[in-house]
This record gives structure tokens, C-alpha cells and sequence, in this order.
């Protein structure tokens, strides 16, 4: 059984993130989706929602698990039993920053392999950083998200919990 791996804030979880994950169900027997614990970043959602959203987003795709960590990807690799780790190259800039942490990742742990796949040409330039700009600026971020995260969004922006 293959297993990958595909970390990530997810901060909101956007259809960029949902097409990588659909495409990556198609490839392995089994997409773990590791929500990132990251101490340096200020979410708009708490760890459990983002887990709760990302499992309701895609409930349908049967091989996909939601999980969280914290530390090192290693270690994650190494819990989940995960065969590879899957990342999204939007741009050349993020192959630089992800080249390196992929062979970082390797240095520290031989068997981490890294598997990068390109996002669809409607999905490039979405970024969970963008939305929330946009979204915290009031203007349209609906079509970036899911319809579920669209809403949790709304409910955040407007003061509910």
C-alpha cells in the first residue's frame, strides 16, 4: 500500500489544495493529509477546524485521511508511515524553497522521497495567504475555497465561532 503524505497549513483549504488532493487519490492508496501544527503563524481557524473543513471537503474521496502534527516532517513520515510526501509547485519560486526542503528532508531521513505535482491552470495562483487577504479586505474570495470553508470564512469574518 502506498501512502503519501501532503502537509501543509491549510489555512484555508482551497480548491488548489482539493484539486492536488483529488489527483494525488487517483495516484496512491493512500493520501494522509498532515495539518501542520505551526507555532509562527497566526491561523484564521484553530487546528481542529482546519482538520474538521479538510475531512467535510473531501468526505467523498475515500482514501484520504486527515491528520495533524507537530515538529519535523521526518517524524511525520516516519508516524504515518507515509512512502513520499506530496507538494504543489505554483510557481518556480516555490520549486526553489521546496527543492530544498525536499533534500533537507532527505539528508535528515534517506528514505524521504518528495513528489511535486503542478497545480490546474484555474488553480496556479490561488494561495491560502491570498484569500485571506482578500477576504479580511472584503472582497470576493468565495471561488478560491470550497463552499464549506466559504462559509466557515464568512462566519469568522463576521465574528462567530
Amino acid at each position: 500500500m502506498k501512502k503519501v503524505l501532503y502537509p501543509g497549513s491549510f489555512d484555508p483549504f482551497t480548491i488548489g489544495h482539493f484539486d492536488l488532493v483529488e489527483r494525488a487519490s487517483k495516484l496512491f492508496d493512500e493520501v494522509i493529509i498532515g495539518v501542520a501544527i505551526n507555532p509562527g503563524k497566526n491561523p484564521m481557524f484553530t487546528l481542529t477546524e482546519r482538520e474538521n473543513l479538510i475531512r467535510e471537503c473531501c468526505k467523498e474521496i475515500p482514501n484520504v485521511k486527515v491528520v495533524s502534527f507537530e515538529g519535523l516532517l521526518i517524524d511525520a513520515i516516519t508516524a504515518f508511515k507515509a512512502d513520499a510526501v506530496l507538494r504543489g509547485l505554483r510557481a518556480f519560486s516555490d520549486f526553489e524553497y521546496e527543492l530544498q526542503m525536499a533534500l533537507m528532508n532527505r539528508s535528515m531521513l534517506a528514505s524521504c522521497e518528495t513528489i511535486f505535482m503542478m497545480p490546474n491552470a484555474n488553480t496556479s495562483f490561488i494561495s491560502s495567504h491570498m484569500v485571506k487577504e482578500i477576504a479580511n479586505l472584503n472582497g470576493s474570495f468565495e471561488q478560491y475555497v470550497p463552499q464549506i470553508v466559504a462559509e466557515a470564512m464568512r462566519k469568522k469574518l463576521n465574528g462567530a465561532n
